[in-house]
Order: C-alpha cells, then sequence, then structure tokens
C-alpha cells in the first residue's frame, strides 16, 4: 500500500495530521510518494523524524516564518537556503535509497517540462527541488537539471506510488477546498515592510476598488493550477482512497497555522473512518471486524 502526499504549501501541514490518523486506525503504509510539501512531509516520515517536524512547525509563528526567507536577486522571491538548511536538522542528510522506508518525490524540469521522478540522491535536495513552488522559490540545480516544484505537472503523485510497487494508493488531495476570494487577503505572513512596497506586494496598490495584489495572483493562481491538474491526472489514474481535508481558509503561506492545518488532517481522518475500514478490510489490508451478532 502507497501514501501519496500532495501539494498545497503550508496546507501541507495537514499530512502529517493524515499519517496521525491513519496510524490510530492501524494503517500503515509500505512506500511513501511525495510532491512538493508532501514531499517534505513525507520525506520526514520516510526518515523516522516525522516527530520532530510536527514539533518544529508546531512552535511557528508569523515572525519566525518571515525570518526562514531569504530574498533571491533573481529565479524567484526566495532562495530557500535558511529553510531548507533549518530543515535539514529534522531530516538529517541521508540519502533516499537509505531510508527505513521507501520514498520517492517528484519535480519538473524547468527546460523541458518533463516530470522527473527523484529516487536516489541526497534527500535534502531532492525535497528541495520538489518544493521548488515557480515565482516563490529559486530552482535547484541537481543532476546537472534545474528543477522546479513538482506540483507543475503532478500535484497528487499516484503514478509515483504505482511505479513504486503501490497496488492499492492512499490519496491525500489538498486542492478540492479552495474557499477564499481573491479581495479576502490571508493573515499577512508575509509583509515584507510597510507603505508602498507592501501595498504592492500584498495589495496591489491605491485605487478603488482595489484590484487583487500580486500575492493574491499568484497563490490563486498556483492554486487553480494545482486543481485542474490533479483533477486530469486523476480522471485517468484514480486512486483507491482519495482523502481531502478542508482547508479552504488556509493560504498557501500560512506556514505558522500548522496546529490547525494538523487537526483538520487528523479530524479528515476520523469524518472518513467508517469508509477507510470498509474499503481497506474489502482490499485486504486491515482484518475483518467480527459480526458482534449471536
Amino acid at each position: 500500500m502507497g501514501l501519496a502526499l500532495g501539494s498545497g504549501a503550508a496546507k501541507g501541514w495537514s499530512h502529517i495530521g493524515i499519517i496521525r490518523g491513519l496510524e490510530r486506525l492501524g494503517v500503515k503504509p509500505d512506500l511513501v510518494a511525495g510532491c512538493s510539501i508532501g514531499s517534505f512531509v513525507g520525506a520526514a516520515y520516510a526518515a523516522g523524524s516525522l516527530d520532530n517536524l510536527e514539533e518544529w512547525v508546531r512552535g511557528f509563528t508569523r515572525l519566525q516564518v518571515v525570518s526562514m526567507l531569504d530574498p533571491a536577486l533573481s529565479g524567484g522571491l526566495f532562495r530557500g537556503e535558511k529553510v531548507f538548511g533549518i530543515a535539514g536538522g529534522h531530516l538529517g542528510e541521508p540519502s533516499i535509497e537509505d531510508l527505513p522506508m521507501p520514498f520517492s518525490c517528484v519535480a519538473t524540469e524547468l527546460d523541458t517540462g518533463r516530470e522527473i521522478w527523484l529516487k536516489e540522491g541526497p534527500l535534502r535536495q531532492c525535497v528541495r527541488a520538489s518544493c521548488g513552488m515557480p515565482g516563490l522559490l529559486t530552482p535547484t540545480l541537481l543532476n546537472e537539471q534545474w528543477l522546479i516544484d513538482g506540483a507543475v505537472v503532478n500535484p497528487v503523485p499516484i503514478s509515483l506510488a504505482r511505479a513504486m510497487g503501490a497496488e492499492v494508493v492512499i490519496a491525500v488531495n489538498l486542492n478540492t477546498d479552495m474557499h477564499q476570494p481573491w479581495d479576502q487577503e490571508p493573515d499577512e505572513v508575509i509583509e515584507p515592510q510597510s507603505g508602498l512596497f507592501g501595498q504592492w506586494f500584498n495589495r496591489g496598490g491605491n485605487g478603488s476598488p482595489t484590484p487583487p495584489g500580486m500575492w493574491n495572483v499568484m497563490s490563486s493562481t498556483l492554486n487553480i493550477m494545482q486543481e485542474r491538474i490533479t483533477r486530469a491526472r486523476m480522471a485517468g489514474d484514480p486512486p483507491e482512497i482519495q482523502l481531502c481535508p478542508r482547508l479552504g481558509n488556509l493560504s498557501i503561506m500560512d506556514f505558522h497555522r500548522a496546529g490547525e492545518a494538523i487537526d483538520e488532517g487528523e479530524a479528515c481522518v476520523e469524518r472518513n473512518a467508517h469508509q477507510l475500514k470498509e474499503e481497506l478490510t474489502r482490499l485486504g489490508l486491515l482484518p475483518a471486524t467480527p459480526d458482534p451478532s449471536p
């Protein structure tokens, strides 16, 4: 059985709650495939470091999130070296092929648009490549290829999980609940500074009515792209089980709201526990519950 953890930036902390909820049901995957933030959480799980990751992200404040953003001169708004350097302390520095649980992640080759499956190599660098949101994080040079976020081609990597050997796939799709309208700002996790620059970045400048700012345009575009691509990919290769946390109230940069996202991941499993048990029992992955009738 494989677990396919999808993209969704800060919404992806809910993957931690999903894994916790599945564990309580007695469900433990044999392998994990991840995309973007799903690769981050999946790597920690496969490395046996999920407890450390959860403790770290539950302690995030807005100020801490902002302090980890290192501005880039080109290729994206941020270099990401600071946050992934800190993440290395939680993931360790193993190679993917040395992890105790099989793990792979998906990225996109910038020059050709090819889907790249990262099945070996330095874990932290592979995860960094998979998480490289276009426009936000700079591309990653790995194996002489410039790589960006896997969500550009495969936001929920069901096909990768199957290629790794999974006959049954539980997919976690974070892109089904898009409620936030463009004129409603998320908690302002990123507000580089007040004044004109802050207005340009978050609100699009002066004027009435206020047009969507750069941040809203970027986040909404990414959400739309991921939702449409996910729908198309799943039409051709649906998972046996799909879990869809309700995360429409979270922005892609609400990393400081990890507790809410994790709790919703657990709640998602709880809401679907009966159907999950039925389907996994039917597939022979959980023991049948004895009939209580005499």
